[in-house]
């Protein structure tokens, strides 16, 4: 018992170690590439108005922040954010399912779903004013449409990709019908699934962003158009920091735990 808890007492240093030098790696390349940025300014290839150093940036977005122009706009794209992904992520689901366990739906459907994925989401901004107005729906229709088919396609290359041995088993084991899609095929298409969902992320706060050109309201797309239309490329910049911040935050809270056990469980980790 003694030399278990000596074993651990010696890992320990170990283990802080391990999770402190990833941290301490990315600031190091953080540093190293502000510093390749404000050695570009310092050229002056380009008049600071149109490519602004680091440190001007920064105080563009502490004016933001601290004006209370950014968090408001922030907390506006996040739940337009929120109800379209969510959205796309049901719709998304049901979808990829019926395609990758249903094969006339899958030569059918399938192929349209297909396409639809290779269609950039702001080809939607023209038919979203026509069918909704200028208005919040249309927002909502962009980020639904800019997410839905990469979830769908996740999960059909997740469902397709279920070794038959497990629904064989699951069935010999009495699971049928929604026990045999909630309790063995979801779980094991999962990986599949997770990267799925997190392009659908990605594309979806892409398209969140061009639509939010539609019409003026608070958002982060609105203030991106507001630092062009007054030349302002420090605000610009600031603005595109807030972007990444946002998507960068989510992605570690909401993802990450989740791929995390997802590789554990499945000894990837």
């Amino acid at each position: 018992m003694s030399g278990e808890m000596t074993t651990m007492l010696a890992e320990q240093p170990h283990l802080g170690r391990a999770r402190v030098m990833p941290w301490i790696r990315r600031l190091i390349f953080y540093l190293i590439l502000l510093s390749i940025w404000e050695g570009i300014v310092r050229l002056e290839i380009w008049p600071p108005y149109l490519f602004p150093g680091p440190l001007i940036v920064a105080n563009a977005l502490w004016e933001g922040v601290t004006q209370g122009l950014f968090l408001p706009a922030t907390l506006v794209s996040l739940r337009r954010l929120a109800i379209g992904y969510s959205i796309s992520l049901s719709l998304g689901l049901v979808l990829g399912l019926l395609l990758g366990r249903n094969k006339l739906i899958q030569e059918t459907v399938g192929s349209l779903v297909l396409g639809m994925q290779a269609l950039p989401s702001v080809c939607w901004l023209p038919l979203a004013i026509l069918w909704f107005g200028l208005n919040e729906r249309a927002i909502i229709f962009v980020v639904v449409l800019g997410a839905l088919f990469s979830i769908t396609l996740g999960v059909e290359a997740g469902v397709k990709n279920t070794p038959p041995v497990y629904l064989k088993a699951a069935r010999n084991l009495g699971a049928r019908g929604v026990r045999l899609y909630t309790q063995v095929l979801l779980p094991a298409a999962l990986p599949a699934i997770l990267n799925g969902l997190k392009q659908g992320w990605s594309f979806a706060w892409r398209s969140l962003m061009a639509g939010e050109l539609l019409y003026y309201t608070l958002s982060l797309g609105n203030l991106l158009q507001t630092g062009r239309d007054l030349n302002d490329a420090a605000q610009v910049m600031a603005v595109m920091v807030m972007i990444v911040i946002v998507g960068v935050t989510i992605d570690q809270i909401l993802f990450a735990p989740i791929e995390r056990r997802v590789r554990e469980r499945w000894g990837l980790a």
